[in-house]
């Protein structure tokens, strides 16, 4: 099955999204810009995300981008040119955590799946932010990568003070956000912004994603949500977390089949995925 978010006003779309067994791909078809990030980019990666919220049997989530780059990150011109489009990506309506620049990209964080972010060419600013709200990001080797905001004289707020602070430590963070220098993959590879450089990401995303199908979706969203906070909350804070999410898997049918598969072989299908996870 496939679909696209088409842009507000100009009818091209932005993303595409295809389903192939409980597998998702996401991609941002804005190539002859390098995918960057223009208001109708910004809707279509919200729709899009709460489209997967609301997807049944949704598995796991490949995320990459159509053409010569991941994302070049935000199309300043547009903004420039359309100030008002710079205000609505900021706002915060009262009751909201988030505003629209945050949840396209943290918005991957909070799905309960398994998300991997498949970059090539270059993953800059609001794109790179894009890609470390991913679980995994498998990159191309001449990938290149840029906390480029200071460049505009502005910070990175699209959720990449939250996603980075789990990834690498705090001098790390900020002499990439201060300097708004640009990383080899290898290099992003040692710092920990990308889980693994190899020649087709793509190619490695998709099967690693069917490796993932293949393991209990309880089991998966539980790990997802526990190593998540493991890195922000106390010692005793997550031990309590580790014995609340294994109360809810422990025993399940989903629990019992990965158990009965791994012991006899067998290919027993897992049911849905618990919403208590």
């Amino acid at each position: 099955m496939e679909m696209t978010t088409r842009a507000p006003l100009s009818g091209r779309p932005r993303v595409s999204l295809t389903f192939d067994e409980g597998i998702a791909e996401v991609a941002l078809t804005r190539p002859d810009k390098l995918n960057a990030l223009d208001l109708p980019m910004f809707r279509a990666l919200e729709q899009t995300l709460v489209q997967l919220q609301q997807t049944r049997g949704l598995r796991a989530v490949i995320l990459r981008g159509e053409g010569r780059g991941f994302c070049a990150g935000l199309d300043v011109k547009s903004m420039l040119r359309q100030p008002v489009a710079a205000l609505d990506i900021l706002k915060r309506e009262a009751d909201e955590a988030t505003n629209l620049a945050q949840r396209v990209a943290y918005g991957w964080h909070q799905l309960p799946v398994p998300v991997i972010a498949v970059t090539q060419g270059v993953c800059f600013g609001g794109g790179l932010q894009i890609a470390l709200g991913a679980d995994f990001r498998f990159s191309t080797p001449d990938c290149r990568f840029s906390v480029m905001e200071i460049k505009w004289g502005i910070i990175p707020d699209m959720s990449g003070s939250v996603t980075l602070r789990n990834l690498m430590g705090v001098d790390s963070a900020m002499e990439l956000a201060m300097s708004g220098r640009e990383l080899e993959a290898q290099e992003a590879r040692a710092l920990g912004l990308v889980s693994r450089v190899c020649e087709d990401p793509l190619a490695e995303a998709r099967a690693f994603a069917r490796t993932l199908i293949t393991k209990s979706p309880d089991a998966l969203a539980g790990i997802k949500r526990l190593y998540q906070q493991a890195w922000a909350r106390s010692d005793e804070a997550m031990l309590k977390e580790e014995t609340r999410l294994q109360r809810q898997i422990l025993g399940r049918p989903n629990q019992w089949r990965a158990t009965l598969n791994s012991l006899f072989r067998w290919r027993l299908r897992f049911g849905p995925r618990r919403n208590a996870l």
